[in-house]
């Protein structure tokens, strides 16, 4: 691995050991086995560097489903958004770190305007994505407006989910619930 590739992994280790808001710079270097001075040579800050390990964290748990939705060979969106919903919940508890590290760089973003940048892109790409997975599309070929409407739909699910998860755990109801749920709100009832 590279000085680079090892920070990323530190700065990892350390969301989950310690949180996003108690990891320091020190804790970064001595994690990874790096100088102290090589996050600022590669990342530029630790807030830097701690955005992007909860970006490719999250991309990371992304990916998990994605692939349950293409190898659930699912027709119809409703039964893509079922899978995804299902490995969503399903998941949650192995993640419970990372989601709360991710929750507390959203909340220090508000402070530090690259930071802000950085996670907001990555919102931008986690609609786009989701949206090419529910349709099962290329995601350069969507337009601004299906992102809008499905992508954010899709990424609200996720992230309001991971939010009730964090609050009060037995509280999520199951994939067939929230599709009804979804269902209702369609009908009118």
């Amino acid at each position: 691995m590279s000085q680079r590739e090892d920070l990323l992994a530190g700065a990892r280790r350390c969301l989950v050991e310690k949180g996003y808001a108690k990891t320091t710079a020190r804790d970064i270097a001595a994690a990874s086995g790096a100088h102290l001075a090589s996050i600022g040579y590669h990342f530029g800050s630790k807030d830097a560097l701690m955005s992007a390990a909860v970006l490719e964290a999250s991309g990371e748990w992304g990916d998990v489903f994605e692939r349950a939705v293409r190898a659930s060979r699912a027709e119809a969106p409703q039964d893509r958004i079922r899978v995804l919903l299902t490995s969503l919940l399903e998941t949650l508890p192995e993640q419970r770190e990372l989601l709360v590290a991710s929750v507390q760089a959203f909340g220090q973003a508000q402070f530090d305007e690259p930071m802000r940048t950085a996670l907001a892109s990555g919102i931008d790409e986690g609609r786009r994505e989701l949206a090419a997975l529910i349709l099962d599309v290329p995601s350069d070929g969507l337009d601004p407006a299906t992102v809008a409407g499905v992508g954010s739909m899709v990424y609200n699910l996720v992230t309001g989910y991971v939010l009730q998860y964090l609050m009060e755990p037995d509280s999520l109801p199951t994939a067939e619930q929230a599709l009804e749920g979804l269902r209702a709100l369609t009908r009118g009832r």
